[in-house]
């Protein structure tokens, strides 16, 4: 291995590399071209430059999160409490409240690194990875960890990972609109040397970080990474825009704000009645109303969706389902329609040769390659093959297209030495595939002539074959062979199996070079049917079954054979009773083409622009859909649906980066556990914030009330303080970590206009806080009509609170389901928090010192029967309201 200085572009001796020859750059890298370099060398390299990213964030530190939460209004307001009981000399009150501030601080930390980190996270794992050459071997590597140097291989669909000096270019078309403007694809010519004074757009030899391979493949010696690159100089040192907040939290952002003035009136309205009505001291009353404030103001909720959405999203990374926008998280439990793809989605994505056909005989693999026809097919499949080979004797690797793939394991197997065939033969030039021509050539060299190999879909391969092979030769191919052939091609098709037309023409020029594309795919010799299977991944029925009963329709959109698209279908439960081609859509305006996807579910032989087509139409309609891709050609489709779900393994970097969603596994049932995890979220969210809201209108309630009954406040500023620490624990940890309830995909998906404050949330609020409101005000009341001092009784509205709350959380858990029907330990983290609050209660009314600091006093067995009766009976209203609600929807479903 060669070694030298490491150029990179910022350097300023760095050569113009547009002006050096392939070798010459090669030379100046240090590195071949063949081999690439080895992982030592690389890793020498990375350590020395640097990472390949525009600019590296650093992870701001815990004590900068900690002194931003204690200089938040809201904490400020609460060391003013403790600074007025400084002042007034309550110094053991004022280091109790100074205590819960940190222990406020220090959740809200916790809480936000917690979501912080996981989006971070999310981004690492949904960064796109790029293919380099090490050790002589294809190799995947994250972007981030592309050195100078490195041999980078190029394949239509890919995103260039840094700035590449092309040392290889088969049709190469790059997308370079995001660096020139230049709206057309630029053909690139690696064998080029340009003038050291060449605009940018007329690099032909080069290709630049962040543009997109439009057809085409190629490889290249990067030369320069990270803020180095043209992008990088283009893009300068500019702070990584935020992702903008989804309607949920802009709509949250809108209640907080009206609920704080809310909040702030009855902060102000409670102590000027306390003293005007109850005759209370000014100063309590002054402290009591800056404690309301803090208790009261919805502080919280912005923090709160941030938090279920990015841990959310995290959750769902950890089931394969990588969330790259945090409206996607929220979007999931809307979605309607599932709009799939078929091959590796719902299928393994390990496609096998499974038999040849030649001249009407079907052969297995070890037969083919005894015939002379069969030994052709399997020939022309690994030359017209775009996937790479890696590895040695009984490691080799294939990477690539999985039906590629499969004829290279299929010709291997049958003896064909795939690595010393393709060495051994010169390619001249390659066509390869589009959507229009479905199917791709190349021209290469054998026996000292040129011979032209050809492979693709059946009806675009037979209409430009003139002969067929028989044995040694060939004849000339009448109407009736070309009609059998495509006979046989819908029989294979019909069993599922993926039909490639594999043909040739020999006895071609050098200069044959210089034809167009159609003038050199004609007069073909037909070699033969290859059929390949590519069977359903088991679990993709049950997946399907689920989404059905949630109310989710499911619809295939491939680009497979009508036939084998309804084989396929049939077997994962997907209705195949029609079936729409794409030419059904050409002839179909708007309207058509929304009455056929309603009543539709396979749509075969579809191109993008047929895709994107039926998610508009289906979106226009009303429906909320989330489509499927894998291709650079899916990414409008991927845009424009509500939810774009791309592949993780088998997608290229323009499909990922459209997307919203990623499947690390392209596993279709990975779709429906993400819509699942949706569901739950949002569920999650909607019961947090109606028990969050609720607490707070029972503090405000019981302290109302009091006041006009001429009655001090039931509680001390302290003991608010620790309420509200709890509250804030109940709604950010334990709601968040809530399981999903037994019949999450059995209801109908969640319309997308349905507001997320409806009545049953209100009722829920309103209901909630009246019911934790009037525990409060019996234990308080109950204890001074019994003889109890104002202590004990404030003692008692304390108890009664903390543990009426956490029964209050108990049934507010469950949305439909009774409580008793659930474990109670199936959320860990509301058993750990209810636990603590009642263990507070109970420690804190039996030691002395910790009763002096809460202004608490014991109670009687009697007082004890009171607070804890009232807390366990009034919440209960709960579930016979979820009783009469789940009746009601029995009889309107009905009806």
């Amino acid at each position: 291995m060669r070694t030298g200085p490491q150029y990179t572009a910022s350097q300023g001796n760095a050569p113009r590399w547009h002006a050096l020859s392939a070798g010459e750059a090669e030379n100046q890298l240090g590195v071949s071209s063949t081999n690439g370099l080895t992982f030592q060398e690389a890793a020498a390299r990375l350590l020395h430059n640097g990472p390949n990213i525009l600019e590296k964030h650093e992870e701001e530190p815990w004590w900068k999160e900690a002194l931003e939460s204690l200089t938040e209004p809201l904490q400020l307001l609460l060391i003013a409490v403790a600074a007025v009981y400084f002042w007034l000399g309550e110094t053991e009150d004022a280091l109790t409240i100074l205590a819960v501030i940190l222990a406020v601080a220090a959740i809200e930390v916790f809480s936000e690194l917690r979501a912080k980190r996981a989006i971070a996270a999310l981004s690492r794992l949904s960064a796109p990875n790029a293919t380099v050459i090490r050790d002589g071997k294809a190799t995947e590597i994250p972007t981030r960890e592309v050195v100078s140097g490195d041999l980078v291989l190029l394949a239509a669909g890919d995103r260039v990972p840094a700035d590449v000096r092309l040392v290889e270019s088969v049709a190469l078309r790059v997308d370079e609109s995001s660096i020139t403007g230049e709206s057309v694809p630029v053909l690139k010519q690696a064998d080029l040397e340009i003038a050291q004074e060449a605009d940018l757009g007329d690099r032909i030899n080069m290709a630049f970080a962040g543009t997109l391979i439009a057809a085409g493949k190629g490889s290249g010696l990067v030369v320069a990474i990270g803020a180095e690159t043209e992008i990088g100089r283009i893009a300068g040192l500019v702070e990584t825009a935020r992702e903008p907040q989804t309607p949920l939290q802009v709509g949250l952002n809108q209640l907080s704000k009206w609920l704080l003035w809310v909040a702030i009136g009855f902060s102000l309205l409670v102590p000027l009645l306390g003293v005007w009505i109850a005759g209370q001291p000014v100063k309590d009353m002054i402290l009591v109303g800056l404690t309301l404030a803090f208790a009261t103001i919805p502080e919280e909720l912005p923090i709160l969706i941030t938090i279920v959405l990015g841990l959310g999203a995290y959750q769902l990374s950890q089931r394969h389902a990588i969330v790259r926008r945090l409206r996607a998280a929220e979007t999931l439990g809307s979605v309607s329609v599932v709009a799939t793809d078929k091959t590796g989605t719902l299928t393994e994505n390990q496609m096998h040769l499974v038999e040849v056909l030649v001249n009407g005989e079907v052969l297995d693999t070890a037969e083919a390659a005894l015939s002379a026809c069969g030994r052709r097919m399997l020939l022309v499949g690994v030359i017209a093959n775009d996937a790479q080979v890696a590895g040695e004797g009984n490691t080799l690797e294939f990477i690539g297209d999985p039906t590629e793939t499969a004829l290279l394991r299929a010709a291997q197997k049958s003896g064909l030495d795939v690595t010393e065939t393709r060495q051994s033969l010169s390619v001249i030039e390659e066509y390869p595939f589009t959507s229009e021509r479905v199917r791709m050539s190349v021209l290469f060299t054998e026996y000292g002539g040129v011979t032209l190999a050809v492979k693709g879909s059946p009806e675009s391969i037979l209409a430009v074959c003139t002969s067929i092979c028989i044995g040694d030769g060939a004849k000339k191919m009448d109407g009736t062979m070309r009609e059998s052939a495509q006979k046989d091609s819908d029989t294979m098709a019909d069993r599922g199996l993926r039909v490639l037309a594999i043909a040739e023409r020999a006895g071609l020029s050098a200069e044959s070079a210089n034809l167009t594309v159609s003038e050199v795919e004609q007069d073909l010799v037909f070699l033969g049917l290859a059929g390949l299977q590519d069977p359903p991944r088991p679990e993709v029925r049950g997946a399907i079954e689920a989404l059905k009963s949630a109310g989710i329709r499911v619809l295939m959109v491939t680009g497979d054979h009508p036939a084998t698209a309804k084989a396929i279908a049939n077997q994962v439960g997907i209705d195949s009773s029609s079936v729409a081609r794409g030419a059904d859509l050409d002839q179909a305006d708007n309207t058509r083409l929304s009455e056929l996807v309603k009543r539709i579910s396979v749509f075969a032989r579809i191109t993008p622009e047929h895709k994107l087509r039926v998610v508009r139409a289906l979106q226009d309609s009303g429906e909320v859909v989330a489509v499927t891709g894998d291709g650079v050609n899916d990414a409008p489709a991927l845009r424009e649906a509500a939810i774009g779900v791309a592949m993780g393994r088998n997608g290229t970097d323009a499909a990922r980066e459209a997307a919203d969603l990623i499947l690390a596994d392209d596993n279709f049932a990975t779709i429906t556990e993400a819509l699942r995890t949706g569901r739950v979220l949002y569920a999650n969210l909607h019961k947090a914030v109606r028990y969050y809201l609720a607490a707070k209108v029972a503090l405000v309630t019981a302290s109302l009330a009091a006041v006009l009954l001429k009655l001090p406040v039931p509680f001390e500023p302290v003991q608010i303080i620790v309420m509200e620490l709890f509250m804030d624990l109940g709604a950010s940890v334990t709601f968040v970590s809530e399981p999903a309830e037994r019949d999450v995909m059995k209801q109908p998906p969640r319309k997308p206009d349905h507001p997320f404050m409806d009545a049953v949330m209100l009722q829920g609020i309103v209901f909630g806080g009246l019911s934790l409101g009037l525990v409060v005000l019996v234990s308080y009341l109950g204890v001074q009509h019994w003889g109890g001092d104002v202590v004990q009784a404030k003692t008692a509205a304390f108890a009664a609170w903390m543990v009426g709350h956490v029964v209050l959380a108990a049934h507010m858990r469950f949305e439909r389901e009774p409580l008793l029907g659930r474990s109670f330990f199936s959320n860990r983290a509301f058993v750990v928090w209810a636990v603590a609050a009642i263990a507070l209660v109970v420690i804190s009314t039996s030691l002395p010192m910790l009763r002096e600091r809460l202004h608490l006093s014991s109670l009687t067995a009697d007082m004890w029967y009171l607070v804890l009766g009232a807390a366990l009976i009034l919440p209960s209203w709960w579930e016979p309201w979820k009783w009469w609600r789940a009746r009601q929807s029995e009889k309107h479903s009905s009806s």
